[in-house]
Protein backbone atom coordinates (compact mmCIF):
# COMPACT_ATOMS: atom_id res chain seq x y z
CA UNK A 1 0.00 0.00 0.00
CA UNK A 2 2.65 2.23 0.83
CA UNK A 3 4.53 1.73 -2.52
CA UNK A 4 1.41 2.74 -4.33
CA UNK A 5 1.01 5.65 -2.15
CA UNK A 6 4.64 6.48 -3.04
CA UNK A 7 4.16 5.75 -6.41
CA UNK A 8 1.10 8.02 -6.68
CA UNK A 9 3.01 10.94 -5.13
CA UNK A 10 5.96 9.91 -7.40
CA UNK A 11 3.48 10.26 -10.30
CA UNK A 12 1.83 13.60 -9.37
CA UNK A 13 4.73 15.60 -8.91
CA UNK A 14 5.99 14.40 -12.37
CA UNK A 15 2.75 15.80 -13.68
CA UNK A 16 3.37 18.70 -11.82
CA UNK A 17 6.74 19.55 -12.94
CA UNK A 18 5.88 18.95 -16.95
CA UNK A 19 2.85 21.50 -16.14
CA UNK A 20 5.30 23.57 -15.13
CA UNK A 21 7.82 23.21 -17.68
CA UNK A 22 4.94 23.97 -20.55
CA UNK A 23 5.95 27.22 -21.82
CA UNK A 24 3.11 29.98 -21.54
CA UNK A 25 1.72 31.51 -24.94
CA UNK A 26 2.94 34.90 -24.39
CA UNK A 27 0.43 37.86 -23.65
CA UNK A 28 0.78 39.65 -26.82
CA UNK A 29 2.02 38.20 -29.89
CA UNK A 30 3.29 40.27 -32.79
CA UNK A 31 2.65 38.70 -36.40
CA UNK A 32 5.74 40.58 -39.03
CA UNK A 33 4.98 40.78 -42.83
CA UNK A 34 8.01 41.51 -44.46
CA UNK A 35 6.05 43.45 -47.62
CA UNK A 36 3.43 46.07 -47.46
CA UNK A 37 0.09 46.34 -46.55
CA UNK A 38 -2.75 45.17 -48.94
CA UNK A 39 -0.10 42.82 -50.66
CA UNK A 40 -1.18 39.06 -50.23
CA UNK A 41 0.88 38.13 -47.21
CA UNK A 42 -0.21 40.90 -45.10
CA UNK A 43 -4.09 40.25 -45.98
CA UNK A 44 -3.36 36.54 -45.13
CA UNK A 45 -1.95 37.62 -41.91
CA UNK A 46 -4.71 40.00 -40.99
CA UNK A 47 -7.13 37.19 -41.39
CA UNK A 48 -5.21 34.93 -39.29
CA UNK A 49 -4.64 37.28 -36.35
CA UNK A 50 -8.26 37.35 -35.15
CA UNK A 51 -8.60 33.71 -35.62
CA UNK A 52 -4.88 32.81 -33.78
CA UNK A 53 -5.47 35.70 -30.80
CA UNK A 54 -9.36 33.49 -30.20
CA UNK A 55 -7.56 30.27 -30.17
CA UNK A 56 -4.65 31.30 -27.67
CA UNK A 57 -6.99 33.46 -26.00
CA UNK A 58 -4.35 36.34 -26.15
CA UNK A 59 -3.78 39.37 -28.26
CA UNK A 60 -2.38 39.41 -31.78
CA UNK A 61 -1.24 42.03 -33.85
CA UNK A 62 -0.04 42.64 -37.27
CA UNK A 63 3.32 44.79 -38.39
CA UNK A 64 4.68 45.29 -41.63
CA UNK A 65 7.99 45.59 -41.88
CA UNK A 66 9.13 46.38 -45.70
CA UNK A 67 12.36 46.99 -47.50
CA UNK A 68 14.74 44.86 -48.99
CA UNK A 69 12.79 42.35 -50.87
CA UNK A 70 11.34 40.99 -47.41
CA UNK A 71 14.93 41.07 -45.42
CA UNK A 72 14.38 44.08 -43.00
CA UNK A 73 11.16 42.22 -41.67
CA UNK A 74 12.66 38.43 -41.72
CA UNK A 75 16.18 40.26 -39.99
CA UNK A 76 14.04 41.71 -37.24
CA UNK A 77 11.93 38.34 -36.48
CA UNK A 78 15.50 36.69 -36.43
CA UNK A 79 16.68 38.85 -33.80
CA UNK A 80 14.00 39.21 -31.65
CA UNK A 81 13.28 37.52 -28.15
CA UNK A 82 13.06 33.88 -28.39
CA UNK A 83 9.91 33.38 -26.51
CA UNK A 84 7.18 33.34 -28.93
CA UNK A 85 6.07 36.83 -29.21
CA UNK A 86 7.23 37.77 -32.26
CA UNK A 87 6.66 35.68 -35.57
CA UNK A 88 6.95 35.97 -39.33
CA UNK A 89 4.69 35.47 -41.85
CA UNK A 90 6.09 35.33 -45.19
CA UNK A 91 6.19 33.53 -48.66
CA UNK A 92 8.54 31.14 -51.02
CA UNK A 93 10.51 35.13 -51.56
CA UNK A 94 12.11 34.00 -48.46
CA UNK A 95 14.10 31.58 -50.00
CA UNK A 96 15.32 33.46 -53.48
CA UNK A 97 16.03 36.09 -51.68
CA UNK A 98 18.65 33.95 -49.50
CA UNK A 99 19.85 32.33 -52.56
CA UNK A 100 20.57 35.49 -54.59
CA UNK A 101 21.97 37.58 -52.52
CA UNK A 102 25.18 36.89 -50.29
CA UNK A 103 25.44 38.57 -47.82
CA UNK A 104 22.02 37.92 -45.85
CA UNK A 105 22.20 39.38 -42.13
CA UNK A 106 20.84 35.44 -41.05
CA UNK A 107 20.88 32.13 -42.29
CA UNK A 108 16.95 31.48 -43.79
CA UNK A 109 17.54 27.86 -41.81
CA UNK A 110 19.61 28.37 -38.97
CA UNK A 111 18.30 31.65 -37.98
CA UNK A 112 14.77 30.37 -37.40
CA UNK A 113 12.32 27.71 -35.90
CA UNK A 114 9.58 26.85 -38.89
CA UNK A 115 5.98 27.06 -37.25
CA UNK A 116 3.56 26.09 -39.79
CA UNK A 117 3.00 26.28 -43.52
CA UNK A 118 -0.11 27.59 -44.03
CA UNK A 119 -0.63 26.76 -47.95
CA UNK A 120 0.89 26.13 -51.10
CA UNK A 121 0.10 26.73 -54.57
CA UNK A 122 1.35 26.70 -57.85
CA UNK A 123 1.96 30.09 -60.28
CA UNK A 124 0.29 30.44 -63.11
CA UNK A 125 2.16 30.71 -67.16
CA UNK A 126 0.70 33.72 -68.62
CA UNK A 127 0.89 35.31 -72.21
CA UNK A 128 0.02 38.25 -73.53
CA UNK A 129 -4.01 38.82 -74.96
CA UNK A 130 -1.85 40.50 -78.10
CA UNK A 131 0.28 37.79 -78.93
CA UNK A 132 -0.81 34.43 -81.00
CA UNK A 133 0.17 31.45 -78.57
CA UNK A 134 -2.80 29.72 -77.69
CA UNK A 135 -1.06 26.63 -75.45
CA UNK A 136 2.25 26.42 -74.10
CA UNK A 137 3.44 23.72 -76.78
CA UNK A 138 2.88 27.31 -79.34
CA UNK A 139 4.80 29.27 -77.16
CA UNK A 140 7.65 27.14 -76.74
CA UNK A 141 7.61 25.71 -80.32
CA UNK A 142 7.63 29.55 -81.20
CA UNK A 143 10.84 30.03 -78.66
CA UNK A 144 12.72 27.51 -80.35
CA UNK A 145 12.05 28.46 -83.39
CA UNK A 146 13.52 32.12 -82.45
CA UNK A 147 16.03 31.75 -79.67
CA UNK A 148 15.90 34.98 -77.61
CA UNK A 149 12.98 36.41 -79.11
CA UNK A 150 10.48 36.38 -76.43
CA UNK A 151 10.52 37.97 -73.68
CA UNK A 152 9.43 37.89 -70.56
CA UNK A 153 8.51 39.98 -67.22
CA UNK A 154 9.48 39.45 -63.72
CA UNK A 155 9.96 41.39 -60.63
CA UNK A 156 12.91 41.63 -60.80
CA UNK A 157 16.29 40.04 -60.86
CA UNK A 158 17.11 37.31 -58.40
CA UNK A 159 12.99 37.11 -57.88
CA UNK A 160 11.07 34.36 -57.62
CA UNK A 161 9.53 34.87 -60.70
CA UNK A 162 12.94 34.82 -62.15
CA UNK A 163 13.91 31.63 -60.70
CA UNK A 164 10.91 29.89 -61.54
CA UNK A 165 11.34 30.86 -65.40
CA UNK A 166 15.23 30.47 -65.91
CA UNK A 167 13.70 26.50 -64.55
CA UNK A 168 11.18 26.23 -67.20
CA UNK A 169 13.65 27.59 -69.98
CA UNK A 170 16.14 24.84 -68.88
CA UNK A 171 13.71 22.47 -69.23
CA UNK A 172 12.30 23.11 -72.31
CA UNK A 173 15.55 23.59 -73.66
CA UNK A 174 15.01 27.19 -74.95
CA UNK A 175 16.31 30.78 -74.48
CA UNK A 176 14.18 33.72 -73.67
CA UNK A 177 15.05 37.51 -72.91
CA UNK A 178 14.58 38.84 -69.29
CA UNK A 179 13.22 41.87 -68.69
CA UNK A 180 13.57 42.73 -64.99
CA UNK A 181 10.88 44.82 -63.50
CA UNK A 182 10.25 46.79 -60.41
CA UNK A 183 7.72 44.57 -58.97
CA UNK A 184 5.33 41.89 -60.38
CA UNK A 185 2.55 44.53 -61.34
CA UNK A 186 4.75 46.83 -63.50
CA UNK A 187 5.59 43.51 -65.41
CA UNK A 188 1.98 42.34 -66.01
CA UNK A 189 0.86 45.85 -66.93
CA UNK A 190 3.67 45.46 -70.16
CA UNK A 191 1.92 41.67 -70.84
CA UNK A 192 -1.13 43.50 -70.96
CA UNK A 193 0.31 45.97 -73.46
CA UNK A 194 1.84 43.54 -75.66
CA UNK A 195 5.35 45.07 -74.54
CA UNK A 196 6.48 41.42 -73.32
CA UNK A 197 5.23 38.12 -73.97
CA UNK A 198 4.69 36.03 -71.09
CA UNK A 199 5.67 35.83 -67.16
CA UNK A 200 5.22 33.56 -64.15
CA UNK A 201 2.98 34.98 -61.57
CA UNK A 202 0.15 34.45 -58.46
CA UNK A 203 -2.68 34.31 -60.13
CA UNK A 204 -4.24 36.90 -57.95
CA UNK A 205 -1.44 39.70 -59.59
CA UNK A 206 -3.06 38.78 -63.03
CA UNK A 207 -6.55 37.70 -62.39
CA UNK A 208 -8.33 41.58 -63.35
CA UNK A 209 -6.09 41.47 -66.85
CA UNK A 210 -7.20 37.62 -67.84
CA UNK A 211 -10.88 38.71 -67.05
CA UNK A 212 -10.48 41.69 -69.03
CA UNK A 213 -9.12 39.26 -71.43
CA UNK A 214 -5.97 41.65 -71.53
CA UNK A 215 -3.33 38.28 -70.88
CA UNK A 216 -4.46 34.78 -71.22
CA UNK A 217 -3.28 31.88 -69.03
CA UNK A 218 -1.84 28.34 -70.93
CA UNK A 219 -0.17 26.89 -67.63
CA UNK A 220 0.39 26.38 -64.18
CA UNK A 221 3.85 25.18 -62.51
CA UNK A 222 1.67 22.48 -60.43
CA UNK A 223 3.37 18.59 -60.65
CA UNK A 224 -0.09 17.79 -62.03
CA UNK A 225 -3.45 19.56 -62.77
CA UNK A 226 -4.51 21.81 -60.23
CA UNK A 227 -8.04 21.98 -59.25
CA UNK A 228 -7.77 25.73 -58.55
CA UNK A 229 -7.27 26.00 -62.48
CA UNK A 230 -9.23 22.98 -63.95
CA UNK A 231 -8.72 24.43 -67.66
CA UNK A 232 -5.23 24.71 -67.38
CA UNK A 233 -2.70 22.09 -68.14
CA UNK A 234 0.25 21.74 -65.82
CA UNK A 235 3.68 22.80 -67.49
CA UNK A 236 5.15 19.22 -66.06
CA UNK A 237 3.20 17.59 -68.41
CA UNK A 238 5.17 19.22 -71.90
CA UNK A 239 8.48 19.75 -69.20
CA UNK A 240 9.77 16.41 -67.20
CA UNK A 241 10.83 17.31 -63.66
CA UNK A 242 9.67 21.15 -63.79
CA UNK A 243 6.85 21.67 -61.05
CA UNK A 244 7.05 24.64 -58.63
CA UNK A 245 4.50 25.08 -55.47
CA UNK A 246 5.05 28.16 -54.04
CA UNK A 247 4.23 28.40 -50.05
CA UNK A 248 3.35 30.70 -47.32
CA UNK A 249 4.58 29.81 -43.68
CA UNK A 250 5.18 31.09 -40.27
CA UNK A 251 8.40 31.16 -38.48
CA UNK A 252 9.92 32.35 -34.75
CA UNK A 253 13.63 33.30 -33.75
CA UNK A 254 15.36 30.12 -33.50
CA UNK A 255 15.60 28.95 -29.98
CA UNK A 256 11.82 29.44 -29.47
CA UNK A 257 10.61 26.71 -27.29
CA UNK A 258 9.89 23.93 -29.30
CA UNK A 259 6.27 23.10 -27.24
CA UNK A 260 5.64 26.41 -27.69
CA UNK A 261 6.42 25.89 -31.84
CA UNK A 262 3.83 22.84 -31.37
CA UNK A 263 1.54 24.63 -30.18
CA UNK A 264 1.57 27.32 -32.74
CA UNK A 265 1.84 24.33 -35.24
CA UNK A 266 -1.32 22.85 -34.01
CA UNK A 267 -3.23 26.90 -34.11
CA UNK A 268 -1.95 27.34 -37.22
CA UNK A 269 -2.45 24.09 -38.83
CA UNK A 270 -6.24 24.45 -37.96
CA UNK A 271 -6.94 28.23 -38.94
CA UNK A 272 -5.25 27.25 -42.55
CA UNK A 273 -8.63 25.46 -42.82
CA UNK A 274 -11.44 28.17 -41.77
CA UNK A 275 -13.85 29.31 -43.98
CA UNK A 276 -12.24 33.07 -43.56
CA UNK A 277 -8.36 31.88 -44.40
CA UNK A 278 -9.35 29.28 -47.67
CA UNK A 279 -11.55 32.51 -49.10
CA UNK A 280 -8.12 34.19 -49.17
CA UNK A 281 -5.93 31.48 -49.77
CA UNK A 282 -8.08 30.35 -53.21
CA UNK A 283 -7.80 33.54 -54.42
CA UNK A 284 -4.01 32.16 -55.74
CA UNK A 285 -4.63 28.55 -56.00
CA UNK A 286 -3.28 28.09 -52.37
CA UNK A 287 -4.50 24.93 -50.52
CA UNK A 288 -4.33 24.52 -46.84
CA UNK A 289 -1.19 22.53 -45.62
CA UNK A 290 -0.99 20.94 -42.55
CA UNK A 291 2.61 19.84 -42.37
CA UNK A 292 4.67 19.38 -38.66
CA UNK A 293 7.23 22.27 -37.99
CA UNK A 294 10.20 19.00 -38.55
CA UNK A 295 8.46 18.60 -41.65
CA UNK A 296 7.90 22.15 -42.84
CA UNK A 297 11.54 22.86 -41.23
CA UNK A 298 12.83 19.73 -44.34
CA UNK A 299 10.83 21.49 -47.25
CA UNK A 300 12.29 24.90 -46.36
CA UNK A 301 15.98 23.12 -46.14
CA UNK A 302 15.18 21.79 -49.52
CA UNK A 303 13.32 24.41 -51.14
CA UNK A 304 16.57 26.68 -50.14
CA UNK A 305 18.89 23.76 -51.42
CA UNK A 306 16.82 23.90 -55.22
CA UNK A 307 16.82 27.97 -55.60
CA UNK A 308 20.45 27.88 -54.35
CA UNK A 309 21.15 25.51 -57.25
CA UNK A 310 19.25 27.76 -60.04
CA UNK A 311 20.86 30.89 -58.98
CA UNK A 312 25.09 29.62 -58.69
CA UNK A 313 24.40 27.32 -61.82
CA UNK A 314 23.11 30.74 -63.98
CA UNK A 315 25.27 32.84 -62.23
CA UNK A 316 21.73 34.73 -60.66
CA UNK A 317 23.07 37.35 -57.77
CA UNK A 318 21.61 40.61 -56.11
CA UNK A 319 24.18 42.43 -54.92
Amino acid sequence: MKKLIRGVALLACALAGSAAAQSPVPKQIKIVVPFSAGASNDAIARAIAPQLAERLKTIVIVENRVGAAGVIGSEYVARSAKDGATLLLTSSSFLTSAATQPRMPYDPVKSFAPVAMVGQGPLVLAVSGAKPYADLPALLDAARARPEALNYGTAGVGSLAHLATVMMNEAARVSMTHVPYKGAANAASDLAGGQIDLMLANYSSLAPLVQGGKVRLVATTAPKPHPAFPALPAAAELLSGYAIEIWVGVFAPAGTPQDLVEVYNDAFNRIAKSSETTALLDMDGTVPTALSSADFGRRVADDLAQWRTVAQSHHISVE
